[in-house]
């Protein structure tokens, strides 16, 4: 074989290398860039909650004194009543909606009865509706029940497990991709259903059990909207989200904005650190879900 044929497959692959190294630098480039003009607001409230010169906003980033009063006086307002309303809505959302998708999503997966489909169907138009249409009844049933206002957060637990069920889109799509063999040979070894679920279907659904806590914890931990609309007037009853909403109004926002940014720390620190401890199992139970529907 000559030289010149055997260069020229060299030549040709060298080329697609350097082709294929170029292109992947400037998708690094890209993704750097996005990622630093994505964290550059976060890094900004981190250092403002550091700042102790001035509590009000300023027109610089980097504080020139530095400290943790901000810390300390979140701790002298009603900042811990909000942060455990936010946490024990969002705890027991998440355990009571995490039960009844699963549930749903099996039931909708394994089982086979009448007008299984047309429910799918219904369920899917129905979630397609915005939920700002129901605020107005929500708030008179609720009304009616003694859960506005200082009694707002069994309110906001029971609306966000109220329609949890309609959510078993991901969850379905996941236990579809399990072989129903496993279910049938557990069967005839004399299982229950609920035997099979607990024993067979959830372990090896831990990428899906996480990705559904991790999102029925997210929805009660920043929620505003509702919140604002039942729980106003009364600091008893507000979440984080709304209680510190009100010192950015104009006449606390000059006393109050270094407390707010170091408030955004502390909120954001319990879900940054599950979805670091747990995003492998988050990404593949988006993944997983989305094989079959």
């Amino acid at each position: 074989m000559s030289e010149k044929n055997v260069t020229a497959p060299m030549k040709r692959h060298m080329g697609l290398r350097t082709s294929r190294a170029i292109g992947n630098s400037l998708i690094y480039a890209l993704l750097i860039c996005i990622s630093i003009i994505w964290l550059v607001p976060f890094v900004c409230i981190v250092l403002q909650s550091f700042r102790v010169e001035l509590k009000g906003p300023v027109g610089y980033v980097i504080p020139k004194q530095w400290g943790f009063d901000n810390y300390v006086a979140l701790f002298q307002t009603d900042f811990p009543r909000w942060y455990t309303n936010t946490f024990i809505s969002a705890l027991v959302t998440a355990m009571l909606q995490t039960i009844i998708v699963l549930c749903m999503s099996y039931t909708l997966s394994r089982f086979r009865f009448k007008m299984r489909k047309p429910l799918m169907r219904f369920m899917l138009i129905l979630g397609m509706f915005p939920g700002m249409l129901t605020m107005i009844i929500l708030y008179r049933v609720l009304k009616d029940l003694g859960m506005t206002q200082a009694n707002a957060v069994p309110g906001l637990i029971l609306v966000y497990i109220a329609s949890s069920g309609m959510g078993y889109y991901v969850s379905k799509g996941f236990f579809d991709t399990i072989p129903k063999s496993l279910d049938e040979a557990a069967r005839v070894d004399g299982a229950t259903r609920f035997q099979v679920l607990k024993k067979i279907i959830l372990p090896l659904s831990k990428p899906i059990v996480i990705y559904t806590i991790l999102t029925a914890f997210m929805g009660p931990w920043g929620d505003y909207v509702f919140a604002q609309y039942i729980s106003f007037g009364t600091s008893s009853g507000m979440n984080v989200a709304v209680g510190m909403y009100r010192w950015l109004n104009k006449d606390q926002i000059a006393n109050s904005y270094t407390m707010f940014c170091a408030g955004g720390v502390l909120v954001a620190i319990p879900v940054t650190v599950l979805f670091l401890c747990l995003q492998k199992y988050y990404v593949e139970g988006v993944t997983g879900g989305a094989v079959k529907g």
